[in-house]
């Protein structure tokens, strides 16, 4: 499974962006995929995850500003990133679990919250 992700960029306090990562390869395993992000000095850690049926997890602190989403068809998973404030900023990577419990991983991307 190839995962490739798009979308970062620098974005003024209370801005929005969103994040797109198209998975290839064995994407037929795929169960869960989601976003994780590591801030400066700081350890990876989740933002957002759905599962194959559509069930959705947040870090308490993205809920209510962050929506994940998965169009299955398109074998890729958005992240629409709303009121974003300077501590959303850190590398988001996409990440993807198959039926085996194997991760795979994105090469990250950028998020800058700065005005």
């Amino acid at each position: 499974v190839q995962l490739q992700a798009s979308g970062g960029g620098l974005v003024q306090p209370g801005g929005s962006l969103r994040l797109s990562c198209a998975a290839s390869g064995s994407i037929f395993s795929i169960n869960t995929m989601g976003w994780y992000r590591q801030g400066p000095g700081k350890q990876r850690d989740l933002v957002a995850a759905i599962n194959s049926g559509g069930s959705t997890n947040y870090a308490d602190s993205v809920k209510g500003r962050f929506t994940i989403s998965r169009d299955n068809a398109k074998n890729t998973v958005y992240l629409q990133m709303n009121s974003l404030n300077p501590e959303d900023t850190a590398v988001y990577y996409c990440h993807a679990r198959d039926l085996r419990y194997i991760n795979y991983w994105g090469k990250g991307t950028q998020v800058t919250v700065s005005s």
